[in-house]
This record gives structure tokens, sequence and C-alpha cells, in this order.
């Protein structure tokens, strides 16, 4: 079950620490928020380090379908009723220069860099695109309605904005990764303040980054509360239709649609992880209806971290960690939202002012609808006296028979049918 990305793009190899060490800005994690971070640091001369406990870009930034667009669904309506009209300009003028910063890096990379017009459908509810249509021009953005006539459902309706992109995203990391400090099959194993414990030896730092998909610290910040985790699959269809544009459902379980060279990607089935969902029988059904004479080529899964308020969370890690920052949350949106965190990070360690710093605060208001569901689902979860459990928290796991794993349902750590962990939360396997 390999992406595509995988198949198609051969990365280099980094050693493991040897050894105590020192650096100003430890970062820990080395999928795209952590690797973009360390690139602008470097870029910006400061002393950094990367440590990756497997090997670069090997968890979630594997399996994305890698668009590089400003829409995440249907947002700007709700961020500018949630937060107001100052704000949200904000939050896409944040989006719109990660956009820039891609294209001026990927013209010095190959990577398959392609512009793409970007549509957000709904499939039932026109009102609700003409709504984000109208807060998107009343932001800056010039966003039209649409009719998506290009797929092979009929929609409602669908936002679009033009000039947007895609790429490979291996290709492009793997690329600007080479030359930075990075050390993999470097696990830390204990965090102290200034000083990392890893399986190789002990780093002194100054500034610690977390950039582990699910931050690791418990302690701090509420993360447990704030955050939940969402599954998504994607298949490859060799024989399908081409599409001049980029497209995605506005509902969590709807479908999304771009093209890879001679191939399309369809993506869908999600649910939250732990919960059922349609997975992969759901794409290969659509694509037995619509796309019949397609062959499937490739299949693979991701999940996405979920904030309360579908804004990221950048910045310091708790009001109690001064020198400790993070980036998680990116709502299924990690392309755009890495950069910005790479950006807003790599001011906040040296000490700069950021004008989308208070967007992302991650100390901002927790009383949100989602906390009170994510406090039950933990709550059921703990209360469930089956075993296997997870070690992160004690939550009773549950299987996923499409992919053969156990699954947390509280916080998303997930775990092969022997035990051995595959995503954090969780630092370490589940005994069986």
């Amino acid at each position: 079950m390999e992406s595509i990305w995988l198949k198609t793009a051969d990365g280099p190899h980094f050693d493991a620490l040897d050894g105590n060490k020192k650096t100003d800005i430890l970062i820990i994690g080395g999928g795209i928020a952590g690797i973009l971070c360390a690139y602008k640091l470097r870029e910006a001369g400061v002393d950094c380090m990367l440590v990756e406990a497997d090997e670069i870009c090997d968890g979630i930034t594997k399996n994305t379908t890698a668009k590089i667009t400003l829409q995440h669904g249907l947002i700007y309506d709700k961020m500018i009723k949630r937060f107001g009209e100052d704000k949200a300009r904000l939050y896409v003028k944040a989006q719109a220069n990660a956009i820039k910063e891609y294209a001026q890096l990927c013209e010095n990379v190959d990577c398959d860099y392609e512009k793409r017009d970007n549509y957000v459908y709904s499939t039932g509810d026109r009102k609700k695109i003409e709504k984000e249509v109208f807060a998107l021009n009343r932001i800056g953005v010039k966003a039209e309605l649409s009719d998506a006539s290009e797929l092979p459902v009929s929609v409602a309706g669908a936002v679009l904005v033009k000039d947007q992109a895609q790429f490979h995203p291996l290709k492009f990391l793997y690329a600007i990764a080479k030359d930075l400090p990075i050390y993999e099959h470097t696990k830390v194993i204990e965090l102290m303040p200034h000083k990392a414990k890893t399986n190789h030896g002990e780093i002194t730092y100054k500034k610690l980054i977390v950039a582990t998909h699910f931050p690791m610290l418990n302690k701090h910040g509420l993360y447990p509360l704030k955050l939940y985790q969402h599954r998504s699959y994607v298949i490859a269809l060799k024989g399908a239709q081409k599409l001049d544009g980029m497209y995605v459902d506005e509902s969590d379980t709807g479908l999304s649609f771009r093209n890879y060279g001679d191939l399309l990607l369809l993506g869908g089935g999600g649910h939250r992880t732990g919960k059922k969902g349609g997975c992969w029988q759901e794409l290969e059904a659509f694509a037995r209806k619509h796309y019949k004479n397609a062959e499937i080529v490739g299949k693979w899964a991701t999940q996405d971290c979920m904030t309360l308020d579908d804004v990221p969370y950048i910045g310091q890690y708790s009001k109690s960690t001064p020198n400790v920052f993070v980036a998680t949350g990116f709502n299924k949106w990690g392309m755009t939202n890495a950069m910005v965190a790479a950006e807003l990070l790599c001011d906040l360690v040296r000490g700069k002012a950021n004008p989308y710093a208070t967007v992302f605060d991650p100390s901002r208001t927790v009383l949100r609808p989602q906390l009170a569901v994510n406090a039950f689902d933990s709550v059921i979860g703990l209360l469930t006296p089956t075993a296997p459990r997870c070690p992160h928290l004690g939550c009773a796991l549950k299987y996923n028979p499409a992919e053969h794993t156990w699954d947390c349902p509280c916080h998303g750590s997930r775990f092969t049918e022997d035990g051995q962990l595959i995503d954090n939360p969780a630092t370490g396997d589940k005994k069986m």
C-alpha cells in the first residue's frame, strides 16, 4: 500500500545521531513541517538540527494528495463569523504567501509542479457555495461560482479559485532536505528543559520545535482534548478521466479528485480514526460505476489532525513553555499550512514579531462545540472495558478491518496487528 509518491522518488539517507550534540534550535519530526522549518532556519542563518525517529517523510507526509491551495474546504464564511473579517483575511493571506513561496522554490526543483485551478464543491447545497464565494471575495480573494462540469457526478455548485497548484511532495522535500542537518533513526525518549534524550545520545538545545504530527507532550497545551484525527483513503486509477482542475467535496466524507501524470487520484472514504467509514471500498465502488475501464494501480491511506475551529495550532506550545513551539492541526491541508508554520516559527524562535501569530496561537480559546465531542469520545474510550488498550492514555483500541490495524478512537494512535506503532501520539508499541 505504498503511495505513488514513494514509488516514484528516491530519497536521501541520513545517519543516526552518534553521541551528544548541541544546537540552538532542535526540531523533532521529519515530515513536511519539520523539514520546511529546518530549511527556513538554515536560510536565515540559524543553528538548528532535526531528528526523526524513522526516516524523513515516512509518516503522514508520504500519503498526501499534495494540493497547494488556499481553499481548505468551505471555511471562510464560518471563519468570518467566528473570528471576524480581519483574522479571516490574515489567514487567507498567510496561505496565499505560502503558495507564492512554493512557486518560487519549485522553480529550482524538479518536482512536477503545475498550476491548477481549485474547486470546492457541494453535492446538495448551492447556498453554502454562494456564501463561500461571497466570503472569499470579501477578504480579497477572487473566487467564482462554478458548476464543476468536468466531474463525473452532478453537483449543486462549486467555489472556483484559479492559479493554485499541485506537485510531487517527496521529490520536492527530498531535494530541499538533502543538505540539512538531519539525523534519522533518532528517537526522542525523554524531554527535559533544554535537553532531549534520544536512543543515540543527548541533545542540548536553546529552543524546541515539536513537528511530530500529533504533539508528544501531554502535560502541556491540552492537545489530547484540542485535537482529534481523521482518516482518509486514496486510489490511483489508470485509464480514467483527465481533469484540468483539482476538486474536493466540502463534506468530510466526500470525494477529492486530481491527476498526476496519466493517473487520476481519487480520495475519500473518510472517517474519524477508530470509527467506521467507507474506506477504499467506497472509492472502488465509485470507480466501478464511473470509470468502468480504469485500472487501480495504487492505493493508500492517510490521517490528519483536526482542530476545534478549523485553524492550525502554530506557535508557542503552551503558556507555560516559553521555549517550546509546535506546528499541528493542519485540518487536511498540510501543504500550505506547513509552509505557514515554517515562516511563522522561523520568526518566533528568533524573537521576531509575525503578523499571523495571533491567528494560529495554540493558546487561543478551547470553548468550541468540538471540544465536547472530543471529551466525550475520550471518556467512552477510557471507560470501555475491552482490551487491547492504547499505551498513550489508556483508551480501548478498535480493530480496523480495512487496514488490519488497531486504531485509537480517542486520539488516533494506530498499531499493526502484532502491536507495532504506526501513528502517534503514542510513542511506543502496544502489548498484545
